[in-house]
């Protein structure tokens, strides 16, 4: 095989299969990538020919099967309360639908996002290892539940490079929820270390903790101890000598310590002190002119990251506490297929995306569906509340719109034709009667009556040219919809991609909902519009421009 130019890893949802067909993950990225290398020779003969393109790596990452079987023995306790009839719709709700209770869970949800982190880790090293001169990038696909895992992984990455805005306001409440920034404090005054001196451990001591005790004689041979730690800035490390993850890893842990010591300082303790009397609202001291202090979740404003305080915290409630990994990359596009990320965040108490939020160490995002698929949700909404904005129509992979489509429009355009010429035979027919009318009759009452109709004609006329024009012009709107800003989620590119029925689909909706949900591994829409967006940023462009 040649050397790959993208690698991209693809999470599965619940369950284990992820086709009708009862394929597991592996066999179904092993199509996905059977799909990707024809379209590449159709769709980027020139450049492949030219050695400009290659081929893009997809590898599948396999998280079901850490909560099921042998790994937790939750299956085993799930069977003994299962109850006997209809076995194998219990069957496939056990193996299915309990993976959604398992990842709101507090038992089983760390068990999941470790997996599924670590998992792409050792699969990102193991390719680095087999391929040392690969200079690519990376990306990541996420299908059902595994998009929404992928999203919280990401939205709880750190950037070491800058601070992103916040991301979410829980507009249910009168105060909006302020973010906490994960960000590695690059300067500091002189004499603020930060944290106060008996909360530092040793240097050695904090790298031991991190794994990264081979790194102790870098720093020393630099004279740093932790105080100088906690005042470097990330370009400081990296001429030091320090590689990519151990950066991160030492980034999290000082800011991880810095939280701690701000909520040690800035939450006042407001616990009851008498148990026999109702917990009452504590006044914040405000007499030597500070602000109260602000509840803070951290970056991505996923609640599910929060350590929960039912006494006082009112938002999200019942989400589970959980500590991402960090990844050993920064991925270059997140593609979300058939995602429910829009309603999980909905129900968390979430209700509006910022518009200067981004994912702290992934640039582009893709919401990716099915029109039909009964799992997706839709993301700009939440950005652009007030915009009603139409999600952008994947392209056909052999160009333009499928034909039903196309014939659907066709109609409506004739349709609208054919009445508008109605309306004005109509029209020009009732003048000659009402003018033959007023010449052989001198009653007011009748011309009144015959004007009246004519009027109404006249007003049915212009309403079918305006419908005319709205659809004659609907072709334009479009590509000012696709000009839009959409917040900084994927670097003002819209995110909310639908992609085309197939004919028999738009006969009966309810039949093919749950095909549709499962079509995205054998979707040529699907698999070119990642190769597209992959393919950009490296300036390589289709053969064919397609509409």
């Amino acid at each position: 095989m040649p050397q790959a130019d993208h690698l991209v890893f693809m999470v599965h949802g619940i369950g284990p299969v992820c086709d009708l067909r009862f394929r597991s993950i592996v066999e179904c990225v092993d199509d996905f990538r059977a799909v990707s290398l024809k379209l590449l020779q159709s769709h980027y003969k020139k450049s492949v020919d030219e050695g400009k393109v290659r081929r893009v790596e997809f590898l599948p990452v396999h998280w079901h099967s850490s909560l099921h079987g042998d790994a937790t023995g939750v299956d085993r306790h799930i069977k003994k309360i299962t109850l006997p009839s209809i076995g194998r719709l219990r069957h496939f709700t056990n193996e299915t639908l309990l993976d959604i209770l398992f990842y709101n869970s507090p038992t089983y949800c760390q068990t999941i996002v470790d997996k599924v982190s670590l998992e792409v880790n050792r699969l990102y090293q193991l390719f680095m290892n087999r391929n040392p001169d690969y200079k690519g990038g990376v990306s990541v696909v996420g299908h059902s539940l595994g998009s929404l895992i992928l999203f919280d992984i990401l939205s709880n990455q750190t950037d070491i490079t800058s601070t992103p805005p916040a991301m979410v306001s829980a507009i249910t409440r009168e105060e909006p929820v302020v973010e906490k920034q994960n960000q590695f404090p690059e300067t500091r005054e002189s004499g603020e270390v930060g944290l106060e001196q008996e909360d530092l451990c040793s240097l050695q001591e904090a790298l031991e903790s991190l794994s990264l005790a081979e790194y102790t004689s870098v720093l020393e041979k630099e004279k740093m101890d932790m105080e100088s730690l906690l005042m470097c800035t990330i370009d400081d490390l990296k001429e030091m000598g320090i590689p990519l993850g151990p950066r991160k890893k030492i980034a999290k842990y000082v800011a991880e310590l810095s939280a701690r010591q701000a909520e040690k300082k800035a939450v006042p303790d407001r616990r009851n002190p008498d148990p026999t009397k109702p917990a009452e609202a504590q006044p914040y001291d405000t007499s030597d002119g500070s602000e109260p202090p602000k509840r803070k979740l951290p970056v991505g404003a996923s609640v599910s990251s929060v350590h929960v305080d039912y006494e006082h915290f009112d938002v999200g409630t019942g989400q589970v506490s959980v500590r991402y990994n960090t990844l050993d990359f920064e991925p270059m596009n997140f593609f979300a297929l058939g995602s429910p990320i829009g309603m999980f965040l909905t129900v968390r108490g979430i209700n509006r995306i910022e518009e200067g939020y981004r994912l702290p160490t992934c640039g582009g995002f893709f919401n990716i569906y099915h029109p039909l698929d009964p799992v997706a949700y839709r993301l700009e909404p939440m950005i652009l509340p007030d915009l009603d904005l139409k999600p952008v129509l994947v392209p056909h992979h052999k160009g333009r719109k499928r034909l039903h489509l196309e014939l659907k429009e066709s109609l409506s355009r004739m349709g609208s034709d054919i009445k508008q010429g109605f309306m004005s035979s109509l029209r020009l027919a009732w003048q000659t009667l009402n003018d033959f009318a007023r010449a052989h009759t001198s009653s007011s009452q009748l011309q009144a009556e015959l004007e009246k109709v004519a009027d109404q004609i006249k007003e049915e006329e212009d309403k079918q040219q305006v419908e005319a024009e709205k659809l004659e012009s609907s072709e334009s709107w479009r590509e000012e919809e696709l000009s839009v800003k959409i917040g900084a989620l994927n670097a003002g590119r819209r995110i909310d991609y639908v992609l085309q029925e197939k004919p028999i689909e738009s006969f009966n909706e309810y039949l093919f909902a749950l095909q549709s949900h499962l079509c995205y591994w054998e979707s040529e829409d699907t698999a070119l519009l990642i190769l597209k967006e992959i393919y950009r940023s490296l300036n390589v462009f289709p053969d064919l421009t397609l509409h």
